[in-house]
């Protein structure tokens, strides 16, 4: 198994109007993105070709918005994984741009 583009724990997976995991994972592996619960299970997934993702104008720095297979989810993604709320852009921003890195492979 190869090492994944990237991963992300500590994610808070919201589909609105309410959160399904406050410390999910969020991964982008093999061409695929997985947006997994605390304990590892699968809430869904795609190939990151089928993945819209970006961060709108009214998000917090630490969030970003991607519809997989036509389900709209908000994570947030705290820096380290702390859960504080403080989180960075940077983190987002490294989903991004993972996620764009892994469509043009494909």
């Amino acid at each position: 198994m190869s090492e994944p583009e990237f991963s992300a724990r500590g994610v808070r997976i919201a589909r609105w109007p309410r959160s399904l995991t406050r410390a999910g994972e969020v991964r982008i592996e093999d061409g695929r993105l997985a947006l997994l619960t605390s304990y590892g299970s699968e809430i869904d997934s795609a190939p990151v070709s089928a993945v819209r993702a970006g961060r709108p104008w009214f998000a917090k720095p630490d969030e970003a918005v991607a519809t997989v297979n036509g389900t709209r989810y908000r994570l947030t993604l705290h820096k380290d994984g702390d859960g504080d709320g403080h989180g960075d852009s940077a983190e987002s921003g490294r989903f991004l741009a993972a996620l764009k890195r892994a469509a043009r492979k494909r």
